[in-house]
């Protein structure tokens, strides 16, 4: 006959094993932010030129670093130059914009595309001088910050030659 004490007690001692190194539940449970929740704010005017809300949908919650906002630029509304020290991603939810990264072309977006921006690459994003853009942006929090930001786009660099 066999006996099953051996390995009840093996199965009984290593089901508390999580408990006794110390693991738990997440401090950090799923949650929902509600829409009627969130309160878009104007764009500060040193960061931005132009009529830009900003609506920050998720903070950084630790372990995690990435924060979320959905960003909306009116008609020649645009970002001042500014890098990001862990990059960033956009989605366009809504309109056309442009974007560019320093030394590179303009390009435009329009719903449904993606942008991403490498760590420390220097860019700007906003509206075309026509038609209005928003975005949802992702980047994540290093050293205490998401963003450094630079001097605002001139009106001919956001124009452009060929444009």
């Amino acid at each position: 006959m066999i006996s099953l004490k051996a390995p009840l007690l093996a199965a009984l001692l290593f089901s508390g094993a999580g408990a006794a190194l110390g693991q738990s539940a997440p401090a950090v449970q799923q949650g929902v932010v509600k829409a009627e929740t969130v309160s878009p704010k104007p764009g500060p005017a040193k960061y931005f030129t132009g009529k830009v809300t900003v609506a920050e949908l998720v903070k950084p919650l630790a372990p995690g670093r990435a924060g979320t906002g959905l960003v909306t630029f009116q008609s020649g509304a645009r970002s001042n130059w500014h890098t990001h020290p862990a990059g960033q991603t956009l989605y366009v939810t809504e309109g056309c914009g442009w974007t560019e990264r320093e030394g590179g072309p303009v390009q435009r977006i329009c719903k449904g595309d993606t942008v991403y921006v490498p760590a420390g690459q220097r860019h700007w994003h906003g509206a075309t001088d026509q038609t209005t853009m928003t975005h949802l942006s992702i980047t994540e929090t290093v050293g205490g910050r998401n963003v450094d930001w630079a001097e605002p786009v001139s009106g001919v660099q956001f124009h452009g030659p060929s444009r």
